[in-house]
């Protein structure tokens, strides 16, 4: 009888495993904006945290450009529906603070989970851009970017300009414009992301204020303040050398891209998250400098301004689901995590650690001028160059391209464009505290 006993033993056993419920994960919906090998990036992110762990799955969803995810995760968090984390490209960080009740701070999820935040760990400019007055940091700094000078070291030799020395100063750079265009090169310079670069990055750099209030985050008071006689002075400069064919607008955005890429424009001031694309698709040797900056501004060169996006954490989920973003977002911040995806797109390590490891293993040395983005963030900020954080930035942005296509055409005064832009945008930050006023 002995077997038949062990038979039946074995059987409930098996009954018994089949009634209780495997272990189910908690999931953990993100919203995010990436494309291209930059979605690839994103998807592996999700995958190496699912797989280090069994209580948690990250399912990342591309939700639409930046305005569009946004835009899509207020209405869904309306709808009841929202998502557990949205990415939010930077101009877009003052409206999700005014977004009442729609979010949960990032600092305050972390420490719910018990995890720590130390702001020294991480690089000043980029955690001081998401965190409030208070110290509690407010989402968390996934894809973050800057400006920089990218250059075709071959059509610098070409052009008898060494090709290890790229211009430092805006002067330095019309000289290096005149004699590129002097040996045939038909774009010697041109731009993307315009008033990112020209007008944003342009004042913090120059430690010269974008807008009042310290630039916004003084409060929602703030008015735009980039008419003044430097930044009129520099817009001048570029008309003066789109005049002379030194200077070629090529469009808003990233358009000014990809005629570096294709070898088309010499000198290019952009994202260095163009860094993966470039390496890519250029079919010359490259360079990658700081953004220029007039020598003769007291101050100057101070810190560029941060661009790229971070992660919200939207509000209304259960306590175990706010665990699993915190497991996942203390994932993301590991030093290993944060060096692989710095040297893998171009994007900026968050934590000093990252970079130090990312130093530590000869990437620099092995892709020169990959580190500048680095140098120009890690600078000690100011009330002045701390970052840009306004409401409706998104349409100052717009009435800023349209003015500056003025000038670039000719039909408008580098003074004319900036104050018009400096009223229309002011119109805008009016309506916006109107409509914040607690």
């Amino acid at each position: 009888m002995k077997p038949f006993r062990i038979a039946c033993t074995a059987l409930s056993a098996l009954a018994l495993a089949a009634a209780s419920p495997a272990h189910a994960q908690t999931e953990i919906q993100w919203w995010h904006s990436m494309t291209g090998g930059l979605n690839d990036w994103v998807v592996d992110l999700a995958n190496g945290f699912n797989a280090s762990q069994k209580d948690y799955k990250v399912v990342p969803t591309y939700k639409g450009q930046y305005d569009e995810s946004m835009t899509a995760s207020i209405a869904a968090f309306r709808a009841g529906n929202a998502p557990h984390i949205v990415q939010v490209f930077e101009v877009g960080t003052a409206t999700m603070m005014a977004a009442k009740g729609a979010v949960v701070p990032v600092g305050q999820v972390m420490a719910d989970a018990g995890y720590k935040f130390d702001p020294k760990a991480y690089i000043s400019a980029v955690v001081g851009y998401y965190t409030a007055p208070n110290g509690q940091m407010l989402s968390y700094p996934l894809n973050s970017s800057t400006t920089v000078l990218n250059y075709n070291k071959d059509a610098f030799r070409k052009a008898g300009l060494d090709p290890n020395k790229p211009p430092a100063t805006w002067p330095e750079l019309v000289s290096a414009a005149a004699k590129l265009k002097a040996s045939g090169v038909a774009c010697p310079f041109t731009t993307s992301w315009q008033g990112w670069t020209q007008l944003e990055s342009f004042s913090t750099w120059h430690n010269t204020l974008f807008a009042t209030h310290n630039n916004g985050f003084g409060g929602n008071a703030a008015r735009l303040a980039f008419n003044s006689p430097l930044h009129v002075r520099h817009i001048e400069n570029l008309a003066n050398m789109a005049q002379q064919g030194l200077f070629h607008y090529r469009g808003r955005g990233n358009l000014g891209d990809a005629p570096f890429y294709s070898g088309e424009c010499a000198m290019a001031t952009a994202s260095s998250s163009t860094y993966a694309s470039i390496k890519k698709n250029a079919k010359f040797e490259f360079g990658i400098a700081p953004l220029p900056y007039y020598p003769d501004v007291p101050g100057a060169p101070q810190n560029t301004v941060i661009g790229g996006a971070s992660l919200w954490v939207m509000s209304g989920k259960k306590p175990a689901e706010y665990k699993g973003v915190a497991a996942f977002f203390n994932y993301l911040t590991s030093p290993e995590i944060q060096a692989k995806s710095h040297q893998r797109t171009g994007y900026l390590p968050v934590t000093l650690a990252s970079f130090e490891l990312t130093e530590k293993s000869g990437f620099y040395k092995q892709n020169p001028g990959t580190d500048t983005a680095v140098n120009q963030m890690i600078r000690k900020t100011t009330d002045k160059s701390r970052g840009v954080r306004l409401g409706s930035m998104l349409q100052i942005r717009a009435i800023v391209d349209e003015e500056l296509e003025q000038v670039w055409a000719g039909k408008k005064p580098a003074k004319d464009a900036l104050d018009s832009a400096v009223k229309r945008g002011n119109e805008l930050l009016e309506r916006f505290e109107r409509a914040n006023k607690s």
